[in-house]
């Protein structure tokens, strides 16, 4: 199983996995039947999660789902810490995750609109560098894993900014590397290959350092870091799956 995701994820285009995730988790869920692992985002119960990734990491996605560690813990975040699921709100979800979308469809307290370039999931198609939107149209907006793929960064960061409301808030997570103190990108790197092996992944630009929340800043979010993970027991953390490195970053325009 491990040797097939890791050949599916990095031979066949986003579109089609998309487009096809559905029927594969409905026909591997009873394989992985359990009590060992939890999805706290479909409360399904599993002897483990599913490997994901360019190399197949064990134990990362759900088989019902489909979300990973981030998912999960962005869940439990909005559920705990914002009013996500309580407030009229009106949601600009860019690059919706297969995870989120039905569940947050159906909160009629959302005005929920789903946006991105080429995902079959979303109703409108979209570049994040030109959001078709006035400024000050949505309490909250989210971007998840997509920045790093933008070649004009700062571009989509005020295009994200201008369509907030004062006082809205926007969750803009991206893979970040901690070894770098700042971000590591060379426009003169473009072939997948490269691109892999400098920045991670074969369609990345950038490898996010530790500067990341001072980019954001810079762009005109005041910046709320948020070590979320670490309100969660060690037990917690291995029946979720949740990343101990994800640190939530709470964009809000002033």
């Amino acid at each position: 199983m491990r040797k097939f995701i890791k050949f599916i994820v990095r031979n066949i285009p986003r579109t089609y996995l998309i487009k096809f995730s559905r029927i594969f988790s409905f026909i591997i869920v009873p394989f992985y039947k359990g009590n060992n692992v939890e999805c706290p985002i479909c409360n399904g119960k599993f002897r483990k999660f599913l490997p994901y990734g360019n190399k197949g990491d064990n134990n990362r996605l759900c088989p019902k789902c489909l979300s990973l560690e981030r998912h999960r813990l962005l869940w439990l975040y909005l559920n705990n810490k914002t009013d996500f699921f309580t407030a009229k709100l009106k949601v600009l979800h860019i690059a919706p995750e297969q995870s989120f979308i039905k569940r947050f469809k159906k909160l009629t307290n959302l005005e929920y609109i789903t946006a991105d370039l080429e995902s079959p999931l979303a109703a409108l198609k979209m570049n994040i560098k030109d959001i078709p939107f006035n400024g000050n149209t949505f309490d909250v907006l989210i971007c998840n894993h997509v920045l790093e793929h933008i070649d004009d960064e700062p571009k989509a960061l005020s295009e994200a900014l201008r369509v907030l409301k004062p006082n809205g808030w926007a969750i803009l997570q991206v893979p970040i590397n901690n070894s770098f103190e700042t971000t590591y990108e060379d426009a003169s790197i473009t072939s997948p290959k490269e691109r892999e092996k400098h920045f991670g992944q074969y369609d990345h630009v950038r490898f996010h350092g530790k500067d990341y929340p001072l980019r954001l800043q810079s762009a005109g979010f005041k910046v709320v870091i948020d070590e979320f993970v670490k309100h969660f027991s060690s037990q917690d953390i291995e029946r979720y799956r949740l990343s101990t490195d994800e640190i939530i970053y709470f964009c809000i325009k002033p």
